[in-house]
């Protein structure tokens, strides 16, 4: 029996009580019949799922008590989802019930059947809540601003952790959207530099006449409307981290005053003659292929062994199993927060639908398509249309029948997982094989489960 969900029935009519108790058996049934009683058994059970009958005495002419109940409930569990049971002449109550937060409404006379399918997907409704929670409080932060649960991520995020306190040069080498610069933040806010600044340059972003002012600084007279002296990125940098985004789009011309400066350690401003020493750390990052920039004489082969003391792949989401979907849990509880939304989660078919895309933009795209649904969404759960993914996610031909078959048990799996709040028993029995076979695909195909 404990393993049973619980149900509260908030009721005062004794034959309806039996009724009831007795049409949902396979819950934990609790019974009140008042309100008193109805907050003791939610301290005493914590139960998901309620259905609280409006017309509570004393004052069943207007339904007071019955809100108020439904008001103190709210208050003490909001995620609770409760279905007020009322009269034929008072649905007005109803509506104003669900207004103050119920789940939703049923009106007498009571049509076990059909109360049935309401409460079940009240509790579906509570499960598919809980996993995302669970999938929250199970998202792995390994690093500042990185949210991580794959295996591929793990281990990069150990090599971060390794490389961080060194002053070796690093290179980070990803698609656009991977989160590049939030890896050289993380870098950054593990080495002893810290508490000094990162500075961040996009070579691609900075017109070629401007970037190298922009980096080495001027003197006062330099080149005309140069007034003033000015520092460069490199120079505010000093004793911290500069953060040299896009390297494979620096100009070729700058990429020997650049190596220059990494093999001296020294620079002069534009029109000085002044050498200054700096001491900085130098991460750089690039989604370009930069073994063929070399081919084809576009990035300078002697520039890249500077950079590369130590080169860091960041595979891109589509390689992140399961990524996706957590990533997504957070951007919408951040967006949430920013828009005054009260979105609560997905869609199953939303989750099913993060998880089958390729997502070609990333983790940028991600959050883009979250920000986007949680702004124009009026739903109580973001679903597959607010997210305006593809209808047809997976459409690349596979001919590998064992790629196909593994691919749909993964799949199979997961969702099932899900659907029965990762309980493995309740899994096998949703996918129709025994407990010892569902634990050997799990451990085929690395799935992680909370037992």
């Amino acid at each position: 029996m404990e393993d049973k969900k619980v149900l509260l029935i908030v009721e005062d009519d004794l034959g309806l009580q039996k009724q009831l108790k007795w049409s949902f058996e396979s819950y934990h049934t609790v019974i009140a019949g008042n309100r008193s009683e109805a907050v003791a058994a939610l301290r005493r059970f914590v139960p998901s799922v309620i259905t609280l009958d409006l017309g509570l005495p004393p004052d069943a002419a207007n339904a007071s008590e019955g809100l108020k109940t439904l008001e103190e409930i709210l208050k003490l569990a909001p995620a609770t989802k409760i279905i007020v049971v009322t009269g034929n002449d008072d649905r007005a109550n109803a509506v104003k019930a669900v207004a103050m937060g119920a789940y939703d409404f049923y009106q007498k006379p009571i049509d076990t059947d059909i109360l049935n399918l309401i409460i079940e997907r009240a509790f579906q409704l509570n499960d598919l809540e809980n996993e995302h929670q669970l999938l929250q409080k199970k998202t792995i932060e390994p690093l500042e601003g990185l949210i991580a649960s794959c295996k591929k991520m793990q281990e990069l995020c150990s090599t971060i952790e390794k490389i961080s306190p060194t002053n070796a040069t690093v290179l980070l080498m990803g698609e656009s959207g991977t989160g590049k610069e939030v890896l050289a933040k993380a870098i950054h806010s593990l080495s002893d530099r810290s508490n000094q600044a990162f500075v961040a340059v996009n070579c691609a972003a900075i017109p070629e006449n401007l970037l190298e002012s922009e980096l080495f600084g001027y003197e006062k007279g330099a080149y005309t409307g140069a007034s003033q002296q000015k520092k460069g990125k490199i120079e505010y940098a000093n004793k911290g981290t500069l953060f040299l985004d896009e390297i494979g789009d620096l100009p070729i011309l700058l990429q020997s005053k650049l190596l220059r400066f990494l093999q001296e350690r020294t620079i002069e401003r534009i029109g000085g003659r002044q050498e200054i020493p700096i001491d900085v750390r130098i991460i750089c990052a690039t989604h370009q292929n930069l073994e063929a920039q070399i081919n084809n004489g576009k990035f300078r082969l002697d520039l890249y062994y500077r950079i590369s003391e130590i080169v860091i792949d960041i595979p891109p989401l589509r390689e992140r199993e399961g990524d996706a979907i957590v990533i997504a849990i957070a951007f919408l509880k951040k967006y949430c927060v920013i828009h005054n939304k009260k979105i609560k989660s997905f869609s199953l078919e939303a989750v099913a639908a993060i998880d089958a895309y390729s997502w070609p933009g990333n983790i940028r795209e991600l959050e883009n398509k979250i920000k986007r649904a949680v702004i124009l969404s009026d739903n109580i759960n973001i679903t597959f249309k607010d997210l305006e993914l593809e209808k047809n996610i997976d459409t690349a031909m596979r001919v590998n029948l064992k790629e196909v078959r593994e691919s749909a048990e993964i799949i199979a799996i997961k969702n099932a997982l899900m659907h029965s709040n990762n309980n493995v028993s309740n899994t096998a029995k949703l996918l129709g094989v025994t407990r010892p076979t569902l634990y050997s695909l799990i451990e085929k195909y690395g799935i992680q489960t909370n037992e």
